[in-house]
C-alpha cells in the first residue's frame, strides 16, 4: 500500500470513524442532560406572587415585602393599596426613603383583617401628609407592605427581605405597624432592632415588647405610640376605682405577651382579693373559636356564686375569647346582679364582631376598656394638656378628603376602633425620626441615626398626635399617654366615656418625663 493510501486508511478507518462516534455520543449525552435539567426547571413550581412576595416551601401564603399594587388576594384592601401605589409611583427616583408597614396582610379572621385595613389607611394618610403638606421637607416617604403571614410564622423571611432593602436603592429606614403583641411579632421586632432597623410600634402594648423594663433595652431603636399594658391598667383603675374585694380576674393560660402582661398588671390591682383568678385555655391561634365557650359557661356560673358586693370582672384575654365570655355572661343565672367587665384594647375589635350577642349588654352587663385612640376623645377641648381637638381635627380633615382623588379612595373608613388613628400617629413618628436624622446637605439619613432620635421626642420636640401628645422617655415609650376609656354599647358601638391617665392626671405642659 502506498504511503498516501496508508495515511488515508488511518484517517478514515482508525481515527475519524471512532471520532464521529464519540462526538455523536457526546452530543446525545448533552441533549439527555440538558433535557433532564430542562424538565426539572419546568417541574419546579413558580412560587412568586408579586415583586418581593412569594410562597415559601410548604406554605400557600404570599409573604415578603410588596412594592407594587399587589393586594394579597384581599379585596377589601385593594383601594388603599392602589392609593399607596399611586403615591409611590409619583415619587422621583433618588428623592425618597422607604418605610415598611409590618402587618398580617393575609389574615383570614375578619376582625384582624379589619384592623389591618385601618392601620394601612392610617399609615398611608400620614405618608400623604408628609409628602404633600410638610413644606417639601426631604426626603419623601415611600410606603411598602411587609407581610410575615397571618400568624407571623414567616417573620424570618420577611425580616431578611427588609434588611436587604436597607442596603439597596430602596433605602429602607424604618418599620412601623407590627400589630398585635404576639410571640412571632416579638421575635420579628427583636431581630429587626438587632440588625439596626428602627421599629415604631403602633398598637403593641405588651410590657415585654418594650424597652426600659428592669432598666434594660432589649430592642434598641424601638419606639412606641401606645401605652404599655401596665400603663393602660393604671389608667383604667384610676378611672374605675377597682377594689380588690369586689373584683374577680379571668385570664388566658398560658397566654401570650399581651395577655400575660395584662394579667400581671391586673393581679397587682387585686392583691388581697378573696377570689382565686379563673383561667381559661384557648387555641394556640387565638382567633379560632375552639371549645373555650364551655369554660366560660362554667366561669359565668362561678361569677354568680361570688359575694353580692362583687361587681367587677377583670378580663385578660384576646377579643375572640372576650366575645365568647360576654355571650355567656348574657345568659348567666344571676341576671338581677350588675357586673362591669374591664379589659384592654383588644375589646376594640368587638365593634365589628358579628358573633357578639349584643343583647347580653342589656342584661345589667357593661363592658369598658382602654382604647388606643377614639375620635371623640378630643371633641371637647377640655384637657389643659396631653392633646387637643386641633390635633385630632387635622386627621379628620384628611380623612374627609380621602373618599376621592388625589388622596383616595382608600376603602371604607372607620375611626371608631382607634386603629387608623394610632397607625397614623406611628407613621408620623417614623417620619419625624427620618426628617430629624437627615443632616443638612444630605437627602437621605443614615440608618443608624434614625433610631437615635426617639429619646429627644419630648417637650417642644413632641409629636402632636391625633391620639394625644407623644412624648417619649429615654427608652422610647410614651410618657403619661392619654388613654380613652370606652364602653361597648348594645348597638355594637364604642361610646367614649372619659380620658384617663397612667399618672392619674395629664402631663404638664412641658411634657418632660421625670427621672
Amino acid at each position: 500500500m502506498a504511503r498516501t493510501g496508508v495515511w488515508t486508511w488511518l484517517r478514515e478507518d482508525v481515527w475519524e470513524i471512532p471520532l464521529r462516534r464519540y462526538l455523536a455520543l457526546l452530543v446525545t449525552a448533552a441533549l439527555v442532560v440538558g433535557g433532564w435539567f430542562g424538565v426539572g426547571a419546568l417541574a419546579r413550581e413558580d412560587r412568586s406572587c408579586a415583586p418581593g412576595v412569594e410562597r415559601p416551601e410548604g406554605s400557600e401564603e404570599c409573604v415578603g415585602v410588596s412594592t407594587s399594587a399587589y393586594d394579597f388576594d384581599r379585596p377589601q384592601l385593594r383601594e388603599v393599596i392602589r392609593a399607596i401605589d399611586r403615591e409611590n409611583r409619583s415619587l422621583k427616583p433618588g428623592s425618597y426613603v422607604t418605610v415598611a408597614l409590618l402587618e398580617p396582610f393575609t389574615a383570614s379572621d375578619p376582625d384582624n383583617l379589619g384592623d389591618v385595613l385601618h392601620e394601612m389607611q392610617g399609615a398611608y394618610l400620614a405618608q400623604y401628609r408628609a409628602n404633600h403638606e410638610s413644606n417639601r421637607k426631604s426626603p419623601a416617604i415611600r410606603l411598602v407592605l411587609a407581610n410575615p403571614g397571618a400568624t407571623g410564622a414567616h417573620w424570618e423571611f420577611t425580616v431578611d427581605r427588609l434588611e436587604e432593602m436597607t442596603k439597596s436603592p430602596d433605602r429602607l429606614r424604618a418599620v412601623t405597624g407590627v400589630g398585635m403583641s404576639t410571640e412571632n411579632n416579638k421575635r420579628a421586632v427583636k431581630e429587626l432592632t438587632k440588625r439596626g432597623i428602627p421599629v415604631i410600634g403602633s398598637s403593641i402594648t405588651a410590657d415585654n415588647l418594650a424597652n426600659g423594663q428592669g432598666g434594660k433595652d432589649p430592642f434598641p431603636g424601638l419606639a412606641r405610640v401606645s401605652p404599655t399594658n401596665t400603663d393602660e391598667a393604671r389608667a383604667l383603675t384610676s378611672f374605675a376605682d377597682v377594689t380588690a374585694g369586689r373584683a374577680l380576674l379571668v385570664y388566658d393560660k398560658p397566654g401570650d405577651p399581651y395577655t400575660r402582661t395584662l394579667q400581671k398588671s391586673f393581679m397587682k390591682l387585686l392583691a388581697g382579693s378573696p377570689y382565686e383568678p379563673q383561667p381559661f385555655t384557648p387555641p394556640t391561634d387565638r382567633s379560632e373559636e375552639g371549645t373555650t365557650a364551655n369554660t366560660f359557661w362554667q366561669i359565668a356560673s362561678l361569677v354568680c356564686g361570688t359575694a353580692p358586693e362583687t361587681d367587677t370582672i377583670l378580663f385578660a384575654g384576646r377579643h375572640t375569647q372576650l366575645r365568647q365570655f360576654i355571650n355567656e355572661l348574657g345568659n348567666r343565672s344571676c341576671q338581677h346582679r350588675k357586673f362591669t367587665v374591664l379589659t384592654g384594647d383588644e375589646a376594640s375589635y368587638l365593634t365589628g364582631d358579628k358573633e357578639l350577642d349584643r343583647s347580653a349588654l342589656t342584661h345589667k352587663l357593661s363592658v369598658r376598656y382602654t382604647a388606643l385612640a377614639h375620635p371623640d376623645a378630643w371633641a371637647e377641648d377640655g384637657a389643659k394638656s396631653g392633646g387637643s381637638a386641633a390635633d385630632a381635627a387635622e386627621l379628620a380633615e384628611l380623612v374627609a378628603t380621602a373618599a376621592r382623588r388625589p388622596v383616595g379612595p382608600i376603602g371604607e373608613v372607620s375611626l371608631e376602633d382607634g386603629q387608623l388613628i394610632i397607625a397614623y400617629d406611628a407613621m408620623r413618628l417614623a417620619v419625624t425620626g427620618i426628617q430629624r436624622a437627615t443632616s443638612k446637605g444630605r437627602m437621605v439619613p443614615r440608618l443608624a441615626d434614625v433610631g437615635l432620635q426617639w429619646p429627644q421626642v419630648k417637650g417642644p420636640l413632641r409629636v402632636y398626635g391625633a391620639s394625644g401628645w407623644i412624648c417619649l422617655d429615654a427608652h422610647g415609650n410614651p410618657y403619661d399617654k392619654a388613654v380613652p376609656i370606652v364602653e361597648l354599647t348594645p348597638e355594637g358601638k364604642a361610646r367614649f366615656v372619659k380620658i384617663a391617665w397612667p399618672e392619674e392626671k395629664p402631663p404638664a405642659k412641658e411634657c418632660l418625663p421625670p427621672s
